[in-house]
């Protein structure tokens, strides 16, 4: 489990730092003028044109931020990133229109996706000082949230539906202190391959979901899921394992 004793903002925006300084820890990931403007300049240059244009210049220029960039990536308007040099994208990634790709963090790895991920718009993939690592071919739908604090992992041709959430990571709860100022831990989440959520899923911290399961629209996940399940309900209950149709173990 990692722990963090602050929230990172604060542990990297120190009160000493110039607001340019503190701009560069949240949002460009390195110190120095020249790593300031280069990403400065792409984000002007390209992030809100519209049509083929603006197509054509993010697919040229967003690459020069990323730690690596595959062939055949898209990135749609408004596509915001932070931390890019902690951000690896495999061969045809789509990342679409009004998603944010936040590779956050003092020590961490960051975001690595594979080839042939789809990104839904509207979608965050937030790093708090953790990583977050998606396999080939995972499909998440519009409105989505992966947070990470220590690391979030989804497997290859997992499919996530609209407003899912996969939260990794949690408040202290510290009755001395106000819940912003108590810290956070994380014990990260796992799915394994070929799952599918159902739209309005939440997954909470420190879960692992088995390969090839299926968590029904709107369930709420707090303890593990074997792997080929199909769980229902607030809180998420097994009821069915997908394999002749047997009744699944609970246990």
């Amino acid at each position: 489990m990692k722990t963090e004793s602050v929230r990172i903002q604060w542990k990297m925006g120190a009160p000493r730092k110039s607001k340019i300084g503190l701009y560069q820890d949240l949002v460009v990931g390195r110190p120095g003028f020249w790593a300031l403007l280069k990403y400065e300049l792409v984000q002007l240059l390209c992030t809100n044109v519209t049509g083929a244009l603006g197509l054509w210049l993010r697919s040229r220029l967003y690459p020069k931020l990323l730690k690596r960039c595959g062939r055949g990536v898209v990135f749609g308007l408004n596509t915001i990133l932070r931390h890019p040099n902690k951000i690896e994208l495999g061969d045809n990634v789509v990342v679409d229109d009004n998603c944010l790709l936040d590779a956050k963090g003092s020590d961490n790895a960051g975001i690595k996706l594979g080839d042939n991920v789809f990104i839904g718009r509207n979608t965050i993939l937030s790093c708090k000082n953790g990583d977050i690592v998606l396999g080939d071919r995972v499909n998440i739908g519009f409105n989505c949230e992966i947070f990470s604090g220590s690391r979030v992992e989804v497997g290859a041709g997992t499919l996530l539906a609209a407003y899912t959430y996969l939260i990794g990571g949690d408040h202290v709860a510290d009755l001395d202190e106000d819940i912003v100022h108590s810290g956070s831990t994380s014990q990260g989440i796992t799915v394994g391959e070929d799952a599918w959520f159902g739209a309005g899923a939440k997954v909470l911290d420190g879960v692992k979901i088995g390969a090839h399961s299926i968590i029904g629209t709107g369930a709420v996940v707090t303890k593990d899921i074997p792997e080929y399940s199909i769980a229902v309900g607030l809180p998420a209950k097994v009821v069915r394992d997908r394999r002749a149709g047997k009744p699944a173990s609970t246990s």
